[in-house]
């Protein structure tokens, strides 16, 4: 069973970016209870993948945290994950029985998911970042109008900081995905608790 999400941070994986040992990491990350958890990993095998898998979902199961993989496999007969899923592979069946959700570009996009069983949307990128050099970011307005378009909640993901946190909640996102940021740092813990204070205060500005 999938626990209800409280926080809105979503962490995405990037193993290679953690200057420690991967799992250290994430046991941090996952105390301070995350939205949920999408491994990323696509540089993998899909053995090693599948591996890496079977090691982070009891962590995850531990701490109540929903684990989502980057479909459309293995997340497809790994019980207690979910799937994320390109827009191109919107329509496929039987993703996880976390459900699954959908990454998106544009508004008409959202507007054409609007029937799907996705859970929610992951929109992006909103902000610049390092992982999308040159190419530009798509900024809060595009981010409002695929909230508006949207049936399902939005997470947007791409350079999103602290700082920025109560710009994306004001612009209509349910929630907000973190990579590098969290995969770097040296303290997940407080760096975390930054994100959920700018969450808290979102709606006092």
């Amino acid at each position: 069973m999938c626990k209800k999400e409280k926080h809105r941070l979503v962490c995405v994986t990037q193993r290679t970016a953690c200057e420690g040992d991967f799992f250290w990491q994430m046991e941090a990350i996952l105390s301070m209870k995350p939205a949920r958890v999408i491994l990323r990993e696509k540089d993998l095998p899909l053995s090693e993948y599948e591996a890496l898998v079977k090691r982070l979902l009891p962590l995850c199961q531990k701490a109540g945290v929903p684990l989502t993989c980057n479909g459309p496999v293995p997340g497809w007969t790994l019980p207690g994950c979910g799937v994320q899923l390109s827009f191109a592979n919107r329509n496929l069946r039987g993703a996880g029985e976390c459900g699954f959700g959908v990454s998106v570009h544009a508004p008409e996009e959202a507007a054409a998911l609007r029937e799907s069983p996705a859970a929610y949307l992951i929109a992006g990128h909103v902000f610049p970042t390092d992982c999308k050099k040159g190419v530009p970011a798509r900024g809060l307005d595009f981010l409002r109008q695929v909230c508006e378009a949207a049936r399902q909640p939005v997470y947007a993901i791409g350079g999103i900081t602290p700082e920025r946190v109560p710009q994306v909640l004001q612009a209509g996102a349910a929630g907000y995905c973190v990579m590098s940021a969290l995969m770097k740092t040296a303290n997940p813990v407080q760096l975390i608790e930054k994100f959920y204070h700018q969450e808290e205060t979102a709606y006092e500005l």
